[in-house]
């Protein structure tokens, strides 16, 4: 039987190389974006692998999107849940004396609130699946121990702030033997993280893939780098 996987963000960037690899390697893709007719280059890749993917509009802030998304796709286990989607707020708002707090909520709506609500909303069928994982984009600006430069207050605390959210995850699912990690993805060359990045997508993706696919469920409440090494908190 095939394995199902839904990712979130996939119309662009790190998400829409998940779906290509894992399209390619025969899994079932529910690809999700806020916007599925202007996504043009993951049209393309869904009329490649019409038997391997299909593409649902979610918009991640809107948890009765969320919620109805559930609602159409219950009965379908779901084996691996990608929470992708985020955004980098503009620079100008996130600097000291500068904090564009409107931009900070949306934030947190997108990059920490979204993930929780993703997994309170599918929590059955990937309860019900074979693989029974979360996975959660994050970063390691997210990370205290790692943090030298300042500033990014607003992306730095939506993302240390999902890590503490999938790690108390990671304990209130234990009971359901359902592994939740978190991974950050490296500096990709994409159009969050800039031409200046210092791998592509197909590496960055092709590492986590590595280390999902080697995860047990000893790990959960675990944060990873693409390469398999641990982040600090």
């Amino acid at each position: 039987m095939k394995k199902t996987v839904l990712i979130t963000g996939s119309n662009r960037g790190i998400g829409l190389e998940f779906v290509r690899q894992y399209a390619m390697n025969d899994w079932c893709v529910i690809a999700c974006c806020r916007n599925p007719m202007s996504a043009d280059a993951l049209n393309r890749l869904a009329a490649q692998h019409p038997d391997q993917i299909n593409i649902y509009p979610l918009d991640v802030a809107n948890h009765s999107h969320i919620e109805q998304l559930a609602q159409t796709l219950s009965g379908n286990a779901i084996d691996l849940l990608i929470n992708n989607a985020g955004i980098y707020p503009p620079e100008s708002g996130d600097a000291f004396g500068m904090t564009d707090y409107e931009a900070w909520a949306h934030t947190f709506a997108v990059n920490t609130m979204a993930p929780l609500k993703m997994a309170e909303a599918f929590l059955q069928p990937i309860a019900d699946s074979n693989l029974k994982t979360i996975i959660t984009i994050t970063s390691k600006m997210g990370s205290i121990a790692d943090n030298r430069g300042g500033g990014s207050y607003i992306y730095r605390s939506s993302k240390a702030a999902v890590n503490i959210v999938m790690k108390s995850l990671s304990i209130d699912l234990n009971p359901k033997q359902i592994t939740v990690v978190l991974l950050h993805p490296g500096w990709v060359r994409t159009d969050m993280g800039g031409p200046n990045g210092l791998i592509s997508t197909e590496q960055s993706v092709t590492g986590m893939r590595h280390v999902i696919d080697n995860l047990k469920f000893e790990d959960s409440g675990k944060f990873y780098a693409f390469d398999g090494q641990i982040v600090p908190w």
